[in-house]
């Protein structure tokens, strides 16, 4: 109600605004996780090579844009796959906040999957919903891993 005795809004039971609903709470839940990788990247950044850049001439800016930016690409995409990764299997938030959303709104790939497989008992639609998802997961994770493997190559 945020204190308004007048206005009051149904984040969940509103199909138009469920799914926002289901992100906001996804993005909460990963901060933190994703905020200690970074946390760790920063830390992980040798302080000699920021001040040889300052000594230099660098500006603050140049030396995030030319020095911490290009030291913490591997933590970027690691916080990108592992994202993606929570987004796609987020079946534990959607069931325990909406139970898949008024009218099914806020289903994901792994709701889907779980209707379908366990409930519906449709193995084949479940079988091909996860093949689905692990080939979109692999689109997401094969291109890093090939980059990665590129630059060490260098």
């Amino acid at each position: 109600h945020f204190g308004w005795t007048s206005f009051h809004f149904d984040w969940i039971k509103n199909k138009d605004f469920v799914i926002y609903t289901v992100v906001i709470a996804g993005v909460w839940q990963a901060s933190g996780f994703v905020m200690a990788m970074f946390l760790a990247g920063l830390r992980g950044i040798d302080g000699e090579i920021m001040k040889a850049a300052q000594i230099d001439g660098a500006s603050p800016f140049q030396l995030y844009r030319r020095i911490v930016i290009p030291l913490l690409r591997p933590i970027f995409l690691s916080a990108f796959i592992v994202l993606a990764h929570m987004a796609i299997k987020s079946y534990d938030l959607v069931v325990a906040l909406t139970s898949g959303g008024p009218g099914g709104s806020a289903w994901l790939p792994s709701n889907f999957m779980y209707e379908y497989t366990f409930k519906r008992n449709e193995m084949a639609v479940g079988s091909a919903s996860a093949i689905i998802m692990l080939m979109t997961i692999s689109a997401i994770i094969v291109p890093y891993l090939y980059s990665e493997l590129k630059e060490k190559a260098r």
